[in-house]
């Protein structure tokens, strides 16, 4: 795989950051800081849980990042922390819940303003998609990340990977084409 010049800064950046310079850390945070909060966006509900997320993601890193091996492989390993950040969440969110059910108290259902635009559709049906899903969908679409990359994000085989993307696009054409037909009725 070809290295751009800023695969080579962010390798340089984590050696100096693994080294103790902290100049070099805040420099990685502000590049990876907004790609990982898109990810832990696509991951989470709203914007709260993912700067939550992003943030104990970030404490994670910075108190580990001298244990990564290959600097190389940054990117892959901050997008795991934050796929595991945003796992812990939903997990505490969705036991709360359950909690708060067995109560009697009801959890408050979310109005979701539709846009009529070709990307409000697309990201209105992006939102009915199951956060690992979408997830997915974003790091490859938007974050730009290859099949092998994010095989490293999500730790698992390449083919997998692939066939993740292929029942994704395909559950989103889906839900693009039940939309589409209520609108026209």
């Amino acid at each position: 795989m070809l290295r751009t010049p800023s695969d080579i800064a962010d390798e340089l950046l984590v050696l100096h950051s693994q080294g103790g310079d902290r100049g070099a850390l805040a420099v990685l945070i502000k590049r990876w800081n907004p790609r990982l909060w898109r990810h832990a966006r696509r991951l989470t509900d709203g914007s709260d849980s993912a700067d939550d997320a992003t943030q104990e993601a970030w404490i994670a890193i910075i108190r580990r990042i001298r244990t990564l091996d290959d600097p190389s492989r940054f990117g892959a390993w901050a997008y795991r922390i934050v796929t595991n950040k945003c796992a812990d969440r939903t997990r505490r969110l969705v036991r709360e819940r359950k909690h708060h059910e067995s109560l009697n108290h009801q959890a408050p259902v979310s109005d979701t303003k539709v846009d009529e635009t070709e990307v409000g559709r697309l990201r209105s049906a992006m939102r009915r998609l199951e956060s690992e899903r979408r997830a997915l969908l974003g790091l490859f679409y938007v974050d730009g990340l290859n099949v092998a990359q994010i095989a490293g994000v999500l730790g698992v085989p390449k083919g997998t990977v692939k066939s993740r993307l292929f029942s994704a696009r395909e559950e989103l054409k889906r839900v693009l084409e039940r939309t589409s037909d209520a609108d026209d009725r």
